[in-house]
């Protein structure tokens, strides 16, 4: 299999680095990171408008691009080498995935057009206080009432939940797992920003009070279309966490060029020369990786086995090899790369939180071995971050 990107899907990465470079600079980033919402909701439709990034993946009859989940990856690495403060993950990869895969067409016409073209931001309420990634966490519950549904119970870790204008929330009900469309000002529904690690990345607590909410017709168990949206989206922050190592790696081999000591460049050190190379090998290993699962994503159906197992893969190693990159960039740096006022301090802070998110590597290497077939022992996945 080629894990090289076709020409048209490299030219799209360089039209997205571009219009990062003139809208995302650090400046921007770190000016964001002030804000109440996090994001600047001008730019986030001129990404949708002008660039129609949140739209790749949305057919054409719902007002997106038509392309796939190869598309969105090379987005997403862009954006992480930018460390971008926008709602993409939340919005364009889990909202609109989880919509893509759904049976309800009415729920697809009456919300992909808005999020395709940056008019609206969605994400997907899934984790609760035991951060459990599997159906088990889940204990908010859903009730039928007079033909209507009311949620009730509290998520938390929700991706722009503060923020959201469409929040698909996973709940309990009589009848097994289902998926709900809460409106973000909904009735009884109260969102609360939560401090994080990451300040690039919003997070948030939603607290539902018999919220009105409308369900999302699936095929077959809602838990099933859930794990699928799950495995797509961890292919996509593998991707972005390439990125995210990839930019870490220059701004190291960069300032190893510039720093001198003894007289000479810093980078012609053995030591910084073997760490530089361990870390060069980490990072393109982690590429192949996540362009194997992206392309995995692509070609694979939901009874394909193989997507899966690589999803996990890709999430497992991506992670490891993105904080190893970010640690070693701040390692060359030496004492500026521990100041705030050097960039080298987010990129780690967003390795470190994308490793935990959609569950952490171990939780990502028992669940390849038991996708793959391993006996591991009997114990139930715990699922934890």
């Amino acid at each position: 299999m080629d894990f090289a990107f076709s020409e048209e899907q490299e030219e799209l990465g360089r039209t997205v680095r571009a219009f990062l470079a003139r809208t995302s600079p650090e400046t921007e980033t770190r000016r964001l990171m002030e804000t109440p919402e996090g994001f600047d909701r001008a730019l986030w439709r001129r990404m949708g408008t002008e660039l129609g990034l949140q739209g790749l993946a949305v057919p054409e009859e719902y007002g997106g691009a038509g392309c796939g989940p190869v598309e969105v990856g090379v987005v997403m690495e862009e954006m992480g080498r930018a460390l971008l403060c926008a709602p993409f993950l939340s919005s364009a990869v889990l909202a609109t995935t989880t919509l893509l895969r759904c049976a309800d067409e009415d729920a697809r016409k009456r919300l992909l057009p808005g999020l395709a073209s940056g008019e609206l931001v969605g994400t997907l309420a899934l984790t609760e206080d035991s951060a459990r990634w599997d159906a088990a966490g889940v204990g908010l519950t859903a009730r039928e009432s007079n033909g209507s549904w009311l949620l009730s119970g509290h998520k938390t870790f929700v991706l722009d939940g503060a923020t959201a204008d469409v929040v698909l929330t996973v709940a309990r009900t009589v009848d097994g797992i289902g998926i709900f469309w809460v409106d973000g000002d909904a009735t009884g529904l109260t969102r609360t920003p939560l401090p994080t690690m990451d300040p690039t990345r919003r997070q948030a607590r939603l607290d539902y009070q018999d919220v009105p909410a409308t369900r999302l017709r699936t095929h077959g168990d809602g838990w099933d279309l859930v794990a699928q949206v799950l495995d797509r989206a961890a292919v996509a922050l593998a991707a972005e966490q390439v990125g995210v190592a990839s930019r870490a790696l220059d701004m190291a081999v960069e300032y190893a060029k510039v720093r001198h000591q003894f007289g000479r460049p810093i980078g012609s050190f053995q030591a910084v020369k073997h760490l530089l190379a361990d870390v060069l090998l980490e990072v393109e290993s982690a590429r192949a990786a996540a362009h194997y699962a992206l392309l995995a994503s692509e070609n694979s159906e939901s009874a394909d086995p193989e997507l899966p197992a690589v999803a996990s893969l890709a999430k497992a190693f991506c992670s490891d090899a993105c904080v190893q990159a970010a640690q070693e960039n701040i390692q060359v740096h030496g004492g500026i790369g521990f100041t705030w006022e050097h960039p080298a301090h987010l990129y780690l802070k967003r390795a470190k939180t994308s490793q935990l998110l959609f569950g952490d590597p171990a939780y990502h290497r028992e669940l390849l071995a038991r996708r793959i077939g391993m006996d591991i022992g009997t114990e139930k996945d715990k699922g934890a971050a």
